[in-house]
């Protein structure tokens, strides 16, 4: 098998079926691993500050909700850079490298969480490596957008990024497992001693570390570089003149920023409003509702349109929230919890529900949009199809990255109105007015009737 495909046409039927299918899934179920890992590693220290009390260290609150938030901040400014990689270096390499990088916060993890000595800024910087896992995200997206047809790429899409999704609840789920038991014997160190008995935290980082190695491999030896997705950095930096670019940006916040930094302070925020409650018994279950929707938005996209299932969704999202304060204890009194966790589980099904939606109208934007600059000849509307391609590739990566930021800026929300007020309530009311942007830009752009660019 060779490892770069000189010619590639995702829109030419007889190559599709002939052999473009069957590359285009291979390509995509190796993405699917490595992105997953990605993200679990992204977002360990969702559950990794949850523990660090519990083995010794001596953190406030803040510095805490700081950790639990920089990884976002990190991963955001990093899916910037990422977001151009694929076509200068290559979808296959680009994908087997950055992978492999995640063996650093991995490992570092490791080590660190087992010496209660270790210092803040040793902790902090390692936060900020996990942002390499953050930062894959926009590279994949890219990369998997190249190998699919214009009427399937809601589906390919969703799946890349949905089953990626599942490394938030993935590591929600398996870390407080792990932590529990000397899963690499003496190879993995001593345990921490804590109220709930003996912990093995530095498993929170290296049960990863195989993992990473062989989806690094995999990639490596099995994904595919295309020739005609090579671009420079200049040729793609035409997407900041094109308005539709910052429009989605700003969408996408509202979709997989809310998702991403909902998974982020969930476990904190479920910690400090229910003392009570065991947040790591809980935390997981909302990134794999979002995970899990991601799909189902691409699938209805590609059924009635991204623009309409955006607008309800940004909808429904407002509506969550208000459940969510609704639920909430007040000066510390009242509140229901279960109320609170299947109001957030909604929340986390529509996020994820707007991530494919919103990622579903992106290609079909710059597409129509290039076809429309298009002469009538047979070549340059071939020409159009390839720059579209380049365009939305771009575009997806960026926007990734503009979106990501809702992870760093959701934590440390809470954490800011909870020093201010008490309570998250401020935040949250912050978020709504955010939510309704989303709906009037939606509507006006691209859902109503006569929009400037239905989609």
């Amino acid at each position: 098998m060779a490892s770069v495909i000189a010619h590639w046409n995702p829109e030419d039927k007889s190559l599709w079926d002939r052999s473009g299918h069957s590359v285009a899934t291979r390509n995509l179920w190796l993405s699917i691993p490595a992105l997953t890992l990605a993200f679990a590693v992204w977002m360990v220290w969702s559950v990794v500050v949850v523990n660090l009390p519990n083995v010794g260290f001596k953190y406030s609150t803040n510095q805490l909700f700081w950790l639990a938030a920089l990884p976002a901040l990190c991963g955001a400014t990093l899916r910037i850079f990422y977001s151009f990689a694929v076509p200068i270096f290559g979808g296959r390499r680009w994908t087997a490298l950055s992978t492999a990088s995640l063996l650093l916060p991995a490992l570092g993890i490791g080590f660190a969480v087992q010496d209660p000595n270790t210092s803040y800024e040793v902790m902090v910087l390692l936060a900020l490596l996990c942002g390499l896992g953050g930062g894959n995200f926009a590279s994949s997206m890219a990369n998997i957008s190249f190998f699919y047809p214009k009427a399937q790429k809601g589906y390919a899409l969703g799946m890349n990024a949905g089953l990626g999704n599942l490394g938030v609840s993935l590591v929600q789920f398996v870390v407080p497992l792990v932590i529990t038991a000397g899963v690499f014997g003496a190879l993995g160190g001593e345990p921490a001693q804590s109220a709930k008995g003996p912990l093995w935290l530095q498993n929170a980082g290296f049960i990863w570390v195989p993992f990473i190695a062989l989806s690094a491999l995999a990639a490596w030896f099995g994904m595919n570089d295309l020739a005609e997705a090579k671009a420079s950095f200049a040729d793609q930096a035409v997407i900041f003149k094109r308005k539709h670019n910052w429009l989605m940006c700003w969408l996408y916040l509202g979709t997989f920023g809310s998702f991403i930094g909902y998974s982020a302070g969930f476990p904190l925020l479920i910690k400090s409003q229910f003392p009570g409650i065991n947040a790591l018994q809980y935390a997981w279950l909302g990134p794999l509702v979002g995970a899990l929707s991601r799909p189902l938005g691409g699938w209805l996209s590609d059924k009635l349109g991204g623009a309409r299932v955006t607008f309800w969704n940004f909808v429904a999202m407002a509506l969550g929230v208000l459940a969510v304060l609704h639920y909430l204890p007040q000066a510390g009194q009242g509140g229901d919890f279960m109320g609170f966790l299947v109001a957030f589980m909604a929340l986390f099904a529509f996020a994820g529900i707007g991530n494919g939606s919103t990622f579903r109208m992106i290609p079909v934007i710059f597409l129509t949009e290039r076809q429309r600059a298009a002469g009538p000849s047979p070549a340059a509307r071939e020409q159009a199809v390839k720059d579209a391609n380049k365009e939305a590739a771009a575009v997806l990566g960026f926007s990734s990255a503009i979106g990501a930021y809702g992870g760093f800026f959701i934590p440390k929300s809470y954490g800011t109105s909870i020093a201010l007020t008490g309570g998250p309530d401020g935040a949250l009311y912050a978020f709504i007015v955010f939510y309704l942007s989303c709906m009037a830009i939606t509507w006006w752009c691209y859902s109503r009737k006569n929009a400037p660019m239905p989609c």
